[in-house]
């Protein structure tokens, strides 16, 4: 079965270092509709600045010592079109998928009775009414909560839900190697399915300096060269990425295979030596100490021996385990073990966002979200990563989100 192609987002890849517990034996539980008033509509839905008072919520837990927030402003929200448009295209993927095959079998294994196929159907396209029909994002919030049940996420050991972010890297790249251009990505070789086991080892690919590629069982297999090993590296954790050539094309690379180790966390082994305090580990903190100390790539690179192999995808946009595009802000990866595929879900997270001061601020926020890709280190129901777009900012934003908030999926009420 083809893995995702987000199987190791940046926080998630970077920085998880926690065991998130034991699987739940009954993940999702409903909730009663009286505790639907603490939980805040999807302000980002809106043009409307004050809709943020009626987005925010009790942060962590839905507890029924939460006060009620009452907004100040009365008045209408207005839609903000494009992000209307990002979450009716999502549905669109997710409605794509429950009509395949892949997706039958799914539901046929899946733990939770309520969440067969068909019932998960209707409640995306009556979702999509109401996304397209109703007047305002709160009239979508108030239609949504008298007409949707809502199943939140156990949770972990401790009931929590911790959240991580990925995107699609974009670097610039070129198609032959240079003096500059030295640190190859790699195509599958057209025998790696008869290779013998274990694989070789990270460091046995491509040297303990990232350099050996001419010594290497994988001579001839490179598909681009970048100029900074640490990108290269990091586009192995995302997956997938968009380069810009040096001969001004754009080309796109998706997941095509990985050697049979598991994934080890670079963050997680900075952590594990002393040199960062977890809670104190940030993505610019780690981007950082590896441009102060680059001699420290050669130690804790080769840590981690899963090796990432990639294909031209012809500008076509990242795709998740479902084999549907995922769509920033509105994707996310869960463990498909136990989470309906494709679902309509609502999360309640710390999530970085651009603001007006084009400052990256982090705050507790609602968001109407499509389950669409998994993870191999996305295990239980504590984990979420959230898919948050290409480039820059998309990386910076994803390097700061790590947190605890709430997890719920949405199914129409049986009448």
């Amino acid at each position: 079965m083809r893995k995702s192609i987000f199987t190791w987002g940046w926080s998630l890849g970077i920085f998880a270092v926690t065991s998130w517990g034991q699987v739940a034996a009954v993940p999702l539980r409903q909730i009663a509709p009286e505790k639907l008033r603490y939980v805040g509509f999807d302000d980002k839905l809106s043009v409307n600045q004050a809709d943020l008072e009626k987005a925010t919520i009790c942060p962590w837990q839905i507890d029924p010592k939460c006060p009620v927030l009452e907004p100040k402003n009365k008045t209408t929200s207005d839609w903000d079109e494009s992000q209307r448009q990002a979450l009716l295209t999502a549905v669109d993927h997710s409605l794509d998928y429950l009509t395949t095959p892949k997706a039958v079998e799914s539901y046929r294994q899946q733990a939770n009775a309520e969440f067969n196929l068909e019932r998960v159907k209707r409640s995306l396209w009556r979702f999509k009414e109401l996304l397209l029909m109703t007047e305002s994002p709160a009239a979508l919030d108030q239609a949504v909560k008298a007409e949707f049940v809502f199943y939140q996420s156990v949770g972990n050991q401790q009931g929590q839900v911790e959240f991580t972010g990925y995107f699609e890297p974009a670097y610039t790249a070129s198609r032959v190697r240079t003096a500059e251009y030295r640190y190859p990505l790699y195509r599958k070789p057209a025998g790696f399915n008869r290779w013998s086991l274990p694989h070789p080892t990270r460091a046995q690919l491509e040297g303990k300096d990232g350099l050996a590629s001419h010594k290497s069982l994988l001579k001839g297999h490179e598909l681009v060269w970048l100029s900074d090993r640490l990108q290269a590296f990091l586009v192995q954790v995302q997956g997938s990425a968009r380069l810009k050539m040096t001969d001004g094309t754009t080309m796109t690379l998706g997941y095509d295979g990985t050697t049979s180790y598991p994934y080890v966390s670079i963050g997680g082994e900075l952590v594990k030596d002393g040199v960062f305090d977890q809670e104190a580990l940030s993505l610019p903190k780690l981007l950082n100490y590896f441009a102060v100390n680059p001699q420290q790539l050669d130690q804790y690179l080769p840590r981690n021996n899963r090796f990432i192999f990639f294909r031209e995808t012809a500008g076509k946009p990242p795709t998740g385990s479902l084999g549907v595009p995922v769509t920033g802000d509105r994707s996310i990866a869960t463990d498909k073990s136990i989470m309906p595929p494709g679902a309509l879900a609502l999360i309640v997270a710390p999530i970085p966002d651009v603001e007006t001061t084009s400052r990256i601020d982090t705050r507790v926020v609602s968001r109407y979200v499509l389950d669409q890709d998994t993870g191999s280190a996305i295990k239980g129901a504590g984990r979420v990563d959230i898919f948050l777009g290409s480039g820059e900012v998309a990386g910076a934003r994803a390097g700061l989100l790590n947190g605890k908030g709430n997890l719920f999926y949405l199914l129409l009420k049986d009448n």
